[in-house]
């Protein structure tokens, strides 16, 4: 059995013959009607659930407080601060809701950078995204708490969704290369 021959621009072949649906059912013919309805109801579904998640993040659950509480005699601080999320008095649902609502508007994001991939203006709508996701970050900055430590979690749960991808596909290719080289084997004998 030959060995697996792995390398940088196999993976970029093997990666670009992915995200083009190269032996997919039904991608195969390009301009599918049936393909092409599924991605298209991939994207409004996409599209709705970032509407959703970052409405989530702009208007906590609960809304946030109007006004300024007294300082705290023991801390110095004041106990509630006006623009900060009432929901955040309790911080292990409040994170739970923070860590949760990221990851879904972060998958949400990139599937959509996914499904519109080689679609006309797809450069303005990266930036249209990214745009949105800056301003994510700044309202979750904006509405938590200045004490609330969790700027480091939110960024790498708003990385899993690319990270799992890339883990998938990696393991794809060693599997393909793998059974390449098992085929190729095969065939010498």
């Amino acid at each position: 059995m030959a060995e697996p021959h792995y390398s940088i621009k196999g993976f970029l072949e093997f990666f670009s013959s992915k995200l083009r649906g190269k032996g997919q059912p039904g991608k195969d013919e390009p301009g599918n009607a049936e393909t092409l309805k599924f991605q298209d109801f991939h994207i409004v579904v996409a599209a709705l659930i970032a509407a959703v998640t970052f409405q989530a993040c702009v208007n906590p659950p609960g809304g946030v407080w109007q006004d300024d509480k007294e300082m705290n005699v023991t801390t110095g601080q004041p106990e509630r601060e006006a623009g900060r999320a009432v929901y955040a008095s309790d911080e292990t649902a409040f994170y739970v809701f923070l860590a949760f609502n990221t990851f879904a508007f972060s998958t949400s994001m990139y599937l959509l950078i996914y499904l519109t991939l080689g679609y006309p203006f797809f450069l303005e709508v990266v930036f249209a995204m990214a745009s949105m996701a800056i301003t994510y970050g700044a309202s979750i900055f904006a509405i938590t708490p200045d004490d609330f430590k969790v700027a480091r979690s939110l960024l790498s749960i708003a990385a899993a969704p690319v990270i799992v991808r890339a883990a998938i596909l990696i393991y794809q290719y060693l599997m393909w290369e793998k059974k390449k080289a098992g085929t190729s084997g095969s065939q010498k004998r």
